[in-house]
């Protein structure tokens, strides 16, 4: 049986910046330093995370030595988090045939007002990325890195990268600018995407402020690690699937395709109930000519997490051919994959090249 990995993750290796990134911008390239055994993650020149670097990763390591800053980003993460062939031969001894590659500092914030620093960030990224594709071929599938602050910026480096053959696009679940996703400024991404076929893929994200920290008054009372995790994913992408919808981003450009990823699939059929019973009760008011449902069930993917039970009712409710399966391998909270591989749904691998196909 195929297995295909579509929230697979790279550790970018720790000079990946300062060896990518285009010489008028190294000054200020994205690094890790280490200060009396405090690694420092830099970005834009400003410290966005410091001590706990080595929890960008860690699936595998002692978790109270990852968050007490016992453990380093640059020598204690496995060897196939940044480097191609060791992947691939871990991906063998797992069974997993190919995998859809998510950055992980390449999507933590970028604290600079430079937006043509930001963009190079993205280039020097995609350009790593295109060569860790290339070193394995036919095993990794690329998902592009673009400076949605600068639409006509980030629009020249996607379709650079849709000849360079990544299949997919980074979203972030919030707004930008005061923007939701679905806001016709960003209409030229979008556009972009639904003539080459890509999907858009909504994928959880590291903020440490400002509109995506969902619940933010209850994260400010520190309630811990199983608050956070359990619940940052839904809690920033049912805004960003409902608002989509809501915005009619799918009446404008009806065969295009999003992907909620490591949010798990559980969510969906309450999403699609719960706008369908507003829709019902708000219709007068609503410019939509369709149910929400409708368009989850026509323009929207979602990635089933490890060991979720709400598998067999997704595929029922949203549809057998919208449902895909992920690890987040190697994040802190990816689970033991000889364990946890999703042979009983041949399904979530085959729905795969409907939603990242070949060029």
């Amino acid at each position: 049986m195929k297995i295909v990995d579509c929230d697979a993750h790279v550790l970018e290796p720790a000079d990946l910046w300062q060896t990518y990134l285009e010489p008028e911008f190294r000054d200020r390239a994205i690094r890790i330093e280490e200060h009396d055994g405090v690694e420092k993650l830099i970005i834009g020149e400003q410290v966005v995370l410091e001590g706990v670097v080595a929890g960008l990763g860690g699936a595998e390591a002692d978790k109270a030595k990852l968050f007490s800053g016992g453990l380093s980003y640059v020598r204690d993460n496995p060897l196939d988090s940044y480097d191609p062939r060791a992947r691939a031969a871990r991906m063998d001894a797992w069974g997993i045939d190919q995998a859809v590659m998510f950055p992980t500092i390449g999507i933590l914030p970028f604290p600079t007002s430079d937006q043509a620093l930001a963009s190079a960030y993205c280039r020097a990224y995609n350009n790593w990325m295109a060569e860790f594709c290339e070193s394995v071929p036919g095993r990794f599938h690329a998902v592009a890195l673009v400076n949605w602050y600068d639409v006509e910026s980030a629009v020249a480096e996607l379709e650079r990268c849709i000849r360079r053959g990544f299949r997919a696009l980074f979203v972030p679940p919030e707004t930008v600018d005061g923007r939701r996703p679905g806001d016709s400024a960003f209409d030229p991404i979008w556009r972009v995407c639904e003539d080459a076929g890509i999907p858009g893929c909504f994928h959880v994200i590291v903020r440490f402020g400002g509109a995506a920290v969902p619940f933010a008054a209850w994260h400010a009372t520190s309630p811990g690690p199983l608050f956070g995790f359990g619940l940052g994913g839904t809690g920033q992408l049912i805004p960003a699937v409902a608002s989509v919808i809501t915005d009619g981003l799918f009446e404008r450009f009806p065969k295009l395709k999003i992907v909620s990823v490591e949010a798990g699939c559980g969510y969906a059929p309450y999403l699609m109930d719960r706008l369908d019973a507003k829709f019902e009760a708000f219709r007068d008011l609503v410019p939509l000519p369709r149910r929400p449902s409708e368009y989850v069930r026509e323009n929207v993917y979602f990635v089933a997490e490890q060991g979720e039970r709400t598998i067999d009712m997704a595929l029922e409710l949203v549809g057998r051919d919208r449902i895909l399966w992920g690890s987040d391998y190697p994040h802190v909270d990816a689970l033991n994959l000889s364990e946890h591989l999703p042979r009983k749904w041949p399904e979530l691998a085959e729905n795969f090249l409907s939603v990242f196909p070949v060029r």
